[in-house]
Order: structure tokens, then C-alpha cells, then sequence
């Protein structure tokens, strides 16, 4: 088994573009662990409150942020597994290759799998837009009700 240079340039050229795909995933992943940081921070803000006194806005707040959480946190766990199978791809490329097995089809699974990781992260950050946006829009209702 003679391995060209050739080969292994072909085979870097196959990888590239997962490559940019795993950045844009990683890229992903710093925006839902901020996401996830910001909630967990008004979260505690909301605790604080809530032990100098009962309020149902606190209460109704809180659990919204909750719900925001468990998105976010489902969301970067597709995102995560998306990038772990996009590596797989990138390694089965190269393994492939050098030892001339045929490795196409788990290739192909692999790469379905993690577009379908891929996609429900995205549906459930829009999920949680959703949430937060019609929060906000409640919130704003409730306090120009509250001015009048």
C-alpha cells in the first residue's frame, strides 16, 4: 500500500468543506451557550427577587425561562452531535483513503445525520426566539396596560 501525495491533497480537498461546516457549528454553539448564560443569569436574578418576596410576575418569568433553557440546551446538544459526526466524516475521509476501504455509505449516513442534527438545533433556537419574543411582547403589553 503506497500512499500518494497526491491522494492525501484529494483527500484534504474532500474535507474542506466539512471543515467550514464545523466552524459555522462552532460558531452556533458560542450563540446558544451565550443564549444559555444570559438566561441562567436573569434565572438567578428572578431567584433573588423571589426570596425577598412572592410576585407572579417572577413566578410567571421564571418559568418561561425554563422552557427557554431546556431549548437552548437541547439545541446544543443536536449542535454538539452535528459536530461530532461532522469530525467522523472528516476522519472517515482520510481513513477511507489511506486504507482503501470503501467507506462511502457511513460517509453519506453520517453527513444526513448530522444535517439532521443540524436542522432540529435550528428549530428548536427558533423555538426558543419564539418564547423570548412573545415574552417581551407580553411584558410590554402588561406594563403599558399598567402606565394607562
Amino acid at each position: 500500500m503506497n500512499i500518494q501525495i497526491s491522494d492525501i491533497g484529494h483527500v484534504i480537498q474532500l474535507a474542506i468543506a466539512p471543515v467550514f461546516l464545523l466552524t459555522g457549528v462552532a460558531t452556533k454553539l458560542t450563540v446558544l451557550t451565550n443564549r444559555l448564560a444570559r438566561i441562567i443569569d436573569r434565572t438567578r436574578v428572578l431567584d433573588e427577587r423571589l426570596k425577598e418576596g412572592a410576585n407572579d410576575e417572577y413566578f410567571t418569568e421564571r418559568e418561561t425561562l425554563y422552557v427557554r433553557a431546556h431549548l437552548i440546551n437541547t439545541a446544543i446538544t443536536s449542535s454538539t452531535a452535528c459536530g461530532l459526526m461532522i469530525c467522523l466524516v472528516i476522519a472517515l475521509l482520510f481513513v477511507g483513503d489511506t486504507t482503501n476501504l470503501r467507506l462511502d455509505q457511513y460517509i453519506a449516513g453520517l453527513f444526513v445525520f448530522a444535517m439532521l442534527g443540524l436542522i432540529s438545533s435550528f428549530v428548536f433556537f427558533l423555538r426558543e426566539i419564539f418564547i423570548a419574543s412573545r415574552f417581551m411582547r407580553l411584558q410590554h403589553t402588561l406594563s403599558l396596560q399598567q402606565s394607562r
